[in-house]
């Protein structure tokens, strides 16, 4: 069969045959319609993560969607190594095999549900925002922050705004339901100045943070007090991504003068939940309520996919 194969940690996988996977007794083969191509990928071929690949040649590719030898149309994760999505075919054990919605179709079914269930537990389950509540996403203008507004809504936030740089996509925002937002390219004074007016009475209760680095630093000196006040609604800050620094400088005052709590992401959740959040973003997507942009590339293109930078989630097809 055809693959996408790894054959050195670092370089991009090459389009070339691969032996056909065997199921074992509690497995399944999955013919692949697609696979996402995600940061995370790129990330454990490159050998950067802590998951990454420790023998090859390995095929590349987490999750996917396909269709089972029974006919069932299936969301798939967590392939038995050394097989991998982005193949013809694949081995997944069935209890890793998710039904998807007939509404969701084979491009979308494959790039929403990584994304969405990040965006989605991050939420709902980190953050536990309530209706109501005001929502800063900083980093919107990526794929899974394009996603968090959705689900801030979805979730009843009462407002959300958006932070980010690319400002395309950010004017397009406010029609995935952003009610205001905030351009990062500004001097870091304007940057919090722009923070500190949107965040005037009741302030920010949910932040989710994809960037850190200058712009978190800039949205911790609007949130200091410089005078004793009585103290207001909690901050509940998630760091999910470092896309702008791997560091902040975070000065005492900040959490003396403001009531903040800064969580992170780690750890993985109760499998309850996360079917509940998977069911949640298909259902969503099914509908419409949850969009994702897409690209497809057929996977004999997936040398030169790998190398892309592209906004759209993109999408390789066997």
């Amino acid at each position: 069969m055809n693959a996408a194969v790894l054959h050195t940690l670092g370089k991009p996988p090459r389009f070339e045959k691969f032996p056909e996977p065997v199921p074992a007794q509690d497995e399944g083969v999955v013919h692949v319609r697609a696979a996402a191509l995600k940061p995370v990928d790129k990330q454990m071929a490159g050998g950067t993560h802590y998951a990454s690949f420790r023998e090859l040649p390995a095929v590349c590719g987490l999750d996917g969607v396909g269709w089972l030898d029974d006919g069932t149309r299936v969301f798939f994760a967590g392939p038995r190594r050394p097989y991998g999505a982005m193949a013809e075919r694949t081995v997944v054990r069935r209890l890793q095999c998710f039904p998807v919605p007939e509404g969701l179709n084979d491009e979308v079914a494959a790039a929403l549900p990584n994304p969405g269930v990040s965006a989605w537990l991050t939420l709902n389950a980190r953050a536990k925002l309530a209706p109501g509540e005001t929502v800063l996403i900083l980093g919107a203008t990526g794929v899974t922050g394009m996603l968090a507004v959705q689900v801030a809504k979805i979730l009843g936030a009462g407002r959300v705004i958006a932070a980010g740089r690319n400002e395309k996509v950010l004017n397009t925002l406010r029609e995935l339901g952003a009610d205001a937002t905030i351009h990062l390219d500004q001097s870091s004074d304007e940057l919090t100045k722009a923070f500190a007016r949107e965040a005037a009475d009741p302030g920010f209760q949910v932040v989710i943070d994809y960037l850190w680095g200058a712009p978190t630093e800039a949205l911790l000196a609007a949130l200091t007090r410089n005078e004793f006040v009585p103290a207001g609604l909690e901050t509940r800050l998630v760091q999910v991504g470092e896309s702008a620094g791997p560091a902040i400088t975070l000065p005492a005052a900040v959490l003396r003068s403001t009531p903040l709590t800064i969580v992170g992401t780690a750890g993985m959740p109760a499998p309850d939940i996360l079917m509940d959040a998977l069911q949640q973003v298909l259902s969503y997507g099914a509908s419409g309520k949850l969009r994702i942009d897409t690209m497809r590339v057929p996977l004999a293109e997936i040398e030169d996919a790998w190398q892309r930078e592209q906004r759209a989630r993109l999408v390789v097809i066997p």
